[in-house]
């Protein structure tokens, strides 16, 4: 091979090291096999595919969640595919997804991260997606003393405040200024949520911010696309590569380029907000916010996994709890009857006070409105992906070691043996007096056991505070052509178009 010239090397290695690695498949499932014959336990059924690449062609659209859930009709609630030479095991069914998230947790606590997903989070370095370890329980600890545990969220009340006032007033205006248009939820609410985002974060909202590496001044839009846009977009970028990891060997240079730049404006970004935080500390002025606690425990954390916690702090404030207020927004605008129902219990409880967090606890219709909003519309609809580090057992079935496990929660939350016309927005299908109204985990979308999501207690406070004041203060409809318009993109479960919406003030 030394001896043949390099594109000839390359053209001759090539499908060698690929017969290699399929060689090595071979080896991988003959193996697994054999350990399955030393169990009582079947296998998952499997979904049939194609020779080497598996099931990839049938996933081509980017919505796997609702295949799966097709693909659970016929195969039953667990299943598992192909992808190239990765073998997934997809879980569709409440009890399975609970056994695999606190019974057999401790063979599947171990993430499973895309190409894309490494670098974007610095192999690892956040909360969300590092594996559960002493790491793993240092940082979530950290975010819940500053940030998101429930003294943290009673110390951030003022914010929140501040934040719901201003989308009232500035919806208030918009309807004044223009009574006759149509409204865009999104631009004000997802602005306003990003405010809220980096006080919390830096102790300080911010118009702009001159970048070094960037040379430039970036706006506060811009600053929101490269923090907040671009990595939920390039989360889902497909990288040839994950699938086949015995060819990583060969460039992908477009997919590269792409996420390294994501990855280096973000980068650049960040430490220009940390610059200009750590200049008005020196100059005297009191900041309580995420980055003052993180920076005290710098003995214990590297600047780089600072960065990384900050910046998660704001990503994950600033996007699930925009889709699911979006969706259940969107659906109270064209049901008009349950518009009415809520508003009438708001008004029963509140009179023309204006609706506050210590209220929610008296208000069962809101809490059945944001949570058929998660089930029907779960901001994350697969949980991020693990794998088993050894031989398991998951709704009687023998998982190998290696499999990659996914949480369809989709798949789950439409599941017609546990939902009646799982199709239907109905909040009333969570007034049926079981259970705490308030209780937050009731459709999965936060996850579950240990790893349950940090921030589930801000985005239930955020989202159902946003939703009450919005239909007490406006009567809401779809503007004209809305009503179908219910297309999705991203890692989130975000809705494709921005609501727009007719606007009425109440009385």
């Amino acid at each position: 091979m030394e001896a043949l010239p390099l594109a000839t090397a390359v053209i001759v290695g090539g499908p060698v090291l690929a017969l290699g690695g399929v060689t090595l498949l071979f080896l991988k499932n003959y193996i697994n096999d054999q350990k399955r014959r030393s169990t009582s336990l079947t296998l998952p059924p499997e979904v049939p595919g194609l020779p080497v690449i598996g099931n990839l062609l049938q996933l081509k659209e980017k919505k796997p969640h609702k295949t799966f859930a097709k693909w659970a009709e016929t195969y039953g609630p667990v299943f598992s595919i192909r992808t190239g030479a990765n073998t997934m095991v997809v879980l569709n069914s409440n009890d399975v997804a609970k056994e695999a998230m606190v019974t057999r947790y401790s063979s599947l606590s171990t993430r499973k991260l895309s190409n894309a997903l490494k670098i974007l989070t610095s192999d690892k370095s956040i909360v969300a997606m590092c594996d559960y370890n002493e790491y793993y329980k240092t940082i979530k600890r950290h975010i819940l003393t500053s940030t998101l545990g429930s003294n943290a969220q009673k110390r951030h009340h003022v914010h929140r405040d501040i934040m719901i006032n201003n989308i009232t007033q500035q919806f208030h205006t918009l309807v004044e200024l223009h009574p006759s248009e149509a409204v865009n939820f999104r631009n004000v609410f997802q602005s306003e949520l990003f405010g809220l985002s980096l006080k919390q974060a830096i102790g300080k909202d911010v118009e702009s911010i001159y970048v070094e590496e960037l040379g430039a001044v970036l706006s506060r839009k811009e600053i929101f696309e490269i923090l907040v846009i671009d990595p939920m977009e390039g989360a889902i970028e497909v990288d040839w590569r994950d699938f086949f990891p015995y060819l990583k060997w060969i460039p992908n240079k477009g997919f590269e380029k792409r996420i390294q730049q994501m990855y280096s404006h973000r980068e650049a970004v960040m430490k220009a907000l940390i610059k200009e935080h750590m200049k008005r500390i020196a100059s005297g002025e009191e900041i309580n916010c995420y980055l003052d606690y993180l920076v005290s425990e710098k003995n214990t954390l590297s600047e780089q996994q600072i960065l990384m916690l900050l910046w998660e702090a704001i990503i994950e404030s600033s996007d699930t709890t925009a889709v699911v207020t979006e969706w259940a927004m969107y659906e109270l605008s064209r049901n008009p009857e349950k518009q009415n129902r809520l508003y009438q219990d708001i008004q029963n409880i509140c009179g023309y006070d204006k609706i506050t967090e210590e209220k929610l606890c008296h208000l069962p219709y809101l809490s059945a409105v944001f949570h058929e909003t998660l089930r029907r519309h779960s901001p994350v609809p697969i949980v991020p992906l693990r794998y088993a580090h050894e031989d398991a057992q998951l709704g009687g079935y023998h998982i190998p070691a290696g499999s990659e496990i996914a949480i369809n929660i989709y798949g789950c939350n439409m599941d017609k043996k546990i939902w009646d016309s799982p199709e239907e927005w109905n909040p009333e299908r969570f007034l049926d007096g079981k259970g705490d109204l308030m209780e937050l985990h009731k459709t999965m979308a936060f996850g579950g056991g240990k790893r349950v999501c940090a921030g589930a207690l801000q985005a239930m406070l955020i989202s159902c505070v946003t939703i009450a004041r919005l239909v007490q203060d406006f009567k809401w409809r779809l503007k004209d052509g809305e009503e179908e318009n219910v297309d999705t993109l991203g890692l989130t479960n975000t809705k494709l178009n921005p609501l727009l919406a007719m606007m009425e003030p109440r009385n």
